[in-house]
């Protein structure tokens, strides 16, 4: 018995061994039927995907916890679009990238399904035979990683995948209409507007799928707002909030939508929308920017009222991190008002009570410089801008004007300043010592206040510091703990300092603050060392060793330390002395003071008219000087820009009296020659080109040895262009052409003079090597200088002898080859010719992207197109280029063109020159036929595009790993050969076979014949009350054919559900056989069930409910793919 009982047992075992053997075999991706689908789209939903749905919600909880808005200006509409929240909850994205990559390798199913039904392919039949994907679940996993690429700020990578996924998905419009708003809204984000219009374009609204809508409102909000049409964007930013479910991303679209309606001048609107974020129960960050907002939105007239609310925030606790804003606010209200003193006071108490230095200080510090630079106080704007642009980010469309505003404030506010200050101080030497008493009192007393409330400001901070946990920062200095506070928050998380764009400014400022401009170079604390300074330097402090000049400094400041302790009252600003020594009260101190204001006259004037164009304020400031101080030693400089300022203004009878003066009092002036010369106004017009002309002419004479003609032309230049861009070029040449001629000291003379007078220009280093090599005590002697002989390089010298090289130059020519233009590069104008050349490339080669690059080759240059498939190619391409006129003009005579391989190039000026390549070509390649069809006009690549290839990357990314597939791991190869044994029927196994795949060929020459199934694409949406009328169902094949002649007419909603029937009974009937309807089920409809659209994917569902009674559809459809349900699994993000 116990036999019989173990036996049943193994029997049972191996039984079950079996049928779960074949379940795992027939539910593989390699086939493609109903329990296929069904289970590949489980496994995806509950394994999977889950996993990575869970990382991506972490990601997106976390970036929106720690988004930080800049909230004086539009916000984004997505957290992604502040950059300094790009990087937060990245590493959760990756993990959803990973987990949406895997199941796509999993559970992809490419396979076609086997055609069984024994009637004509309907459209809809042929657009679901004809998918590329059908595991029902998988475009979620495809979403998935697209959102998580998006979200972490990876547009271009999110851009390939949804391009990628509406390729795939094309004949599901709902699939397919999500993925191109999202395509579209990739674009919008990395600034391409032109692709998001088309994009946008192509998609029109009356073609869009009803589930993709809401997608697509956002896109067009996300549009709107990106190409400023404002107006636009309201109704679907409207949409937009109605669709979040997400409290805190809905109380950022009110706030966004308030600052559209401010901006849009509809204050009521944004009041409402502002008090309807209050109302949400905000972050009080964002609460307090909506109150703000509100007062400045606040109807006119309630200015009183607007300011009254604005002081009970700043006197609140809760509000002193916010009190920049507050008063940044103050000042908005005052210059609305146009009340300018009082908005600048504000600004002023707001910049004094920040306590951080972010953005909104930034701001504020902004408004005010520009307040300070139309009220002309330039040093106080140029504070405020130095400030300001280590707070601002680079990408601010003003941004561009402050850095030029504050590099001529750099220039300017030193001599406005100076002009300040001794104007000051002259005046209170005129004044009565109680008057002058009085006035120094002010000051002290302003500088005791002022120093009072940084000192108070210093302590609230440290504290505020110590109460937060600065990690140990509590003594240090307040400037170092705000910067470190910006760089450890939210910004850049645990970057390094260099790749935080803010913190590198502010460290510039104060670099600058403390050492002032600085040329970016080595070693910039010690004295230069440059060829260029030494000259002429002999006794220089680096000469010296170390240990002496650091006496020398030790010395110098202990006897400044004596001085300043005798003088230590005149050095404390808190003393009258300090304020009366600066005071110039005798003849000697106001005739310095006037040095220092006639200097700061005469550049200020120049900097107002040249860098500024305020003729009114150069005017004054120049004819200031030339009334007042006539003895200025700069004085024909100022007489020669006052004649260019009253020739710029129109009024040339004041500028010739100022020229009158310039040539009476200084008649060997440079200005006086400059201006008498009788081509000035010629050269005005065109002396660039006139000098370009000249040197070009003198550097060809130069190389063919005419140095009679060099000494000319530079005699020419001297004359005529003593001022000119080519002036040091002249100098240098007609040097070494002295000492050709066998004037060593001449040429000696020329060099000092170009180190003298250009020491930032190129040449002048080469000269200054000259002269120290004399100094050092070598000799010149004369020699030919010939570029040319470039043209023979080789770094490796050959005898004769050598029978065999060790690389050879190669006559292949289907190989990749470069055409490459050697040239002079003073013969010519490079950058027109690269920019005549890239023209050329983009308009005649429209498949083919040739890439253009420039390289040194010690003197000559080589501009090299690549891209070149073959010798062909290259030699038709160089064959056209020489046809076009516009290139060729922009050639000098002495240009060398070369066509030369990949292989070849790289032997170049090592084992072979240019020379020795020049043979070879003319030995093995000139007497080529090159053949007469066009090749430029074939892509380089037949496949170009990246999104097909997408799919293909992830399988082999994931080809090794030991996690994926189990099926065909846990399943032995052989345990498919035992299926058909366990199975009285082999009808199953046909479909695998090789022969039956080839029918899916057969279906483009279906589509064609039948026009009347137009009508089975209404099938699914009116499928609910087709249940009644089964007796009908053995009448099926006459019955259609009429219903579809009268589809042709008039296509009726009944006409449709009796279709409907006929279709899906064939797969519904043999599971209601064995209990209420025997007559419906006869044995020949037993052929369908296998691969019956029983599965629908997202798009495809019916709403029909009373078929779902059967056991099997119940079992085949637990996973409703509704496509609403993408943000219910992400819990709204």
């Amino acid at each position: 018995m116990k036999a019989n009982v173990k036996k049943a047992n193994r029997h049972i075992t191996f039984s079950l061994l079996a049928i779960i053997t074949m379940v795992i075999v027939g539910c593989s991706t390699k086939n493609n039927t109903a329990q296929s689908r069904w289970w590949q789209a489980f496994n995806t939903r509950y394994n999977v995907y889950f996993n990575g749905a869970q990382a991506y919600i972490d990601g997106s909880l976390e970036k929106e916890k720690g988004n930080k808005d800049n909230f004086t200006e539009l916000i984004p509409l997505y957290t992604v679009g502040n950059k300094n929240s790009r990087d937060l909850g990245k590493s959760n994205f990756n993990r959803a990238i990973e987990k949406a990559e895997k199941a796509i390798a999993k559970h992809s199913i490419k396979k076609r399904p086997e055609w069984t039904k024994n009637r004509r392919k309907t459209d809809k039949d042929i657009e679901w035979l004809s998918r590329r994907e059908y595991n029902p679940f998988l475009w979620k996993a495809w979403m998935l990683m697209g959102r998580s690429q998006f979200h972490q700020g990876a547009f271009e990578e999110a851009a390939a995948t949804f391009a990628y996924m509406s390729r795939m998905y094309k004949g599901q419009p709902a699939i397919y209409g999500k993925a191109r708003a999202w395509l579209a809204k990739c674009y919008i984000e990395q600034g391409w507007l032109y692709d998001a219009e088309d994009v946008i374009r192509n998609m029109q609204r009356d073609s869009m799928d009803w589930r993709a809508v809401k997608e697509w409102d956002y896109t067009y909000a996300d549009y709107y707002l990106h190409t400023g049409e404002l107006a636009k964007a309201v109704p679907y930013l409207q949409k937009v909030i109605k669709h979040e479910m997400r409290q805190k991303q809905k109380a950022r679209e009110l706030y966004l939508l308030g600052q559209v309606y401010a901006a849009l001048g509809k204050r009521q609107d944004a009041y409402e929308a502002f008090q309807r974020v209050i109302r949400t129960n905000p972050p009080y960050e964002l609460e307090f920017n909506a109150r703000i907002a509100q007062t400045e939105v606040m109807a006119e007239g309630q200015s009183k009222q607007m300011i009254s609310k604005l002081r009970h925030m700043a006197a609140s606790d809760n509000n002193k991190e916010y009190l920049d804003q507050v008063y940044y606010a103050m000042g908005n209200i005052h210059l609305a008002n146009k009340d300018t003193l009082a908005a600048i006071n504000a600004y002023e108490q707001g910049r004094k009570k920040a306590t951080r230095s972010g953005i909104e200080k930034g701001v504020l510090l902004l408004h005010l410089g520009d307040l300070y630079w139309a009220k002309e106080r330039f040093g106080n704007a140029k504070k405020c801008y130095d400030e300001a642009l280590g707070l601002l980010d680079r990408d601010r469309k003003d941004y561009e004007q402050l850095s030029d505003r504050s590099k001529i404030l750099d220039e300017l506010a030193p001599y406005t300043d100076a002009v300040q200050l001794q104007d000051s101080l002259q005046q209170l030497a005129k004044c009565s010592e109680k008057e002058r008493n009085a006035a120094i009192d002010r000051v002290i007393t302003a500088l005791k206040k002022k120093e009072k409330e940084e000192q108070n400001a210093l302590g609230l901070q440290n504290n505020n510091a110590q109460q937060q946990g600065m990690d140990g920062n509590f003594g240090r200095n307040n400037t170092s703990n705000n910067i470190q506070r910006v760089n450890s928050n939210h910004q850049q998380g645990s970057t390094w300092y260099f790749y935080n764009p803010t913190a590198v400014q502010q460290g510039k400022v104060t670099f600058q603050q403390l050492w002032g401009k600085r040329e970016n170079i080595d070693n910039w604390q010690r004295m230069n060392q440059t060829v260029v300074r030494n000259i002429g330097n002999t006794n220089t402090p680096y000469e010296m060793t170390d240990a002496q000049r650091d006496s020398i400094y030790k010395a110098e400041a202990k006897r400044d330390s004596l001085e300043q302790t005798r003088d230590s009252l005149k050095n404390d600003p808190h003393k009258r002395e300090y304020y009366l020594a600066q005071i110039p009260f005798s003849a000697e101190q106001l005739a310095a003071s006037n040095k220092i204001l006639e200097d700061g006259l005469h550049h200020s004037g120049v900097i107002f008219k040249d860098r500024l164009n305020n003729l009114r304020l150069s005017e004054r400031a120049l004819r200031r000087v030339s009334d007042n101080y006539p003895d200025y030693e700069a004085m024909d400089d100022v007489y020669y820009h006052l004649y260019l300022l009253y020739m710029r203004k129109n009024e040339p009878e004041i500028a010739e009296t100022y020229l009158t003066k310039l040539s009476r009092q200084y008649p060997k002036s440079k200005w006086t020659t400059l201006l008498t010369d009788p081509y000035y106004k010629q050269n005005l017009r065109f002396g660039v080109q006139i000098e370009d002309s000249l040197y070009a002419s003198t550097y060809d004479a130069f190389k063919q040895g005419r140095y009679n003609e060099v000494a000319s032309n530079a005699q020419i230049s001297e004359r005529r262009f003593p001022m000119g861009a080519n002036r040091d070029k002249f100098l240098f040449i007609g040097g070494l052409s002295k000492l050709n001629t066998g004037d060593a000291n001449g040429c000696l003379t020329d060099m000092k003079e170009v180190v003298k007078k250009y020491p930032n220009s190129r040449i002048s280093e080469m000269a200054g090597m000259i002269v120290n090599g004399v100094q050092a005590g070598k000799k010149l002697r004369s020699g030919k200088f010939d570029l040319n002989a470039v043209w023979s390089y080789r770094t490796s010298i050959l005898s004769d002898s050598d029978s065999i090289r060790q690389a050879k130059l190669s006559p292949e020519r289907n190989i990749d080859f470069k055409f490459l233009l050697i040239y002079n590069p003073d013969s010519l104008k490079e950058n027109k010719l690269l920019f005549e050349l890239a023209r050329f490339n983009f308009t005649n080669f429209l498949v083919r992207n040739f890439e253009i690059q420039i390289e040194d080759l010690s003197g000559l240059h080589q501009m090299m197109v690549s891209g070149f498939r073959s010798y062909d190619e290259a030699y038709q391409y160089a064959r056209q280029l020489f046809a076009a006129k516009d290139v060729v003009m922009q050639m000098s005579k002495t240009t060398k063109a070369v066509i030369i391989s990949d292989k070849n190039l790289k032997l170049i000026g090592t084992t072979y020159s240019y020379k020795d390549y020049e043979a070879f070509y003319k030995k093995n390649f000139s007497p080529l036929e090159v053949t007469k069809r066009y090749l430029l006009s074939e892509p380089a690549e037949v496949a170009t595009p990246r999104e097909p290839d997408l799919l293909q990357k992830i399988e082999e990314k994931y080809a090794n790993d030991k996690d994926l597939f189990p099926d065909d791991m846990d399943v032995p190869a052989n345990n498919t050969m035992d299926i058909p044994l366990d199975t009285p029927t082999s009808k199953k196994v046909e479909p695998t076979t090789s022969p039956k795949n080839e029918n899916t060929f057969e279906m483009p020459t279906e589509v064609k014949k039948p026009t009347l199934e137009d009508t089975n694409t209404f099938v699914i949406p009116d499928e609910k009350p087709a249940e009644k009328p089964t007796p009908a169902l053995p009448k099926a094949p006459a019955n259609t054919a009429k219903e579809t002649k009268k589809a042709e007419t008039k296509p009726t909603p009944t006409q449709q559900k009796t279709e409907l029937k006929v279709q899906k009974t064939p797969s519904t009937v043999p599971q209601k056989t064995p209990v209420k309807q025997p007559q419906q089920a006869p044995a020949k409809k037993l052929k369908t069930v296998d691969d019956g659209p029983i599965i629908y994917f997202g798009d495809d569902e019916p709403t029909s409910g009373k078929k779902n009674n059967n056991k099997t559809n119940k079992k085949n459809q637990p996973i409703q793919n509704n496509i609403e349900d993408e943000y219910y699994d992400l819990e709204g993000f």
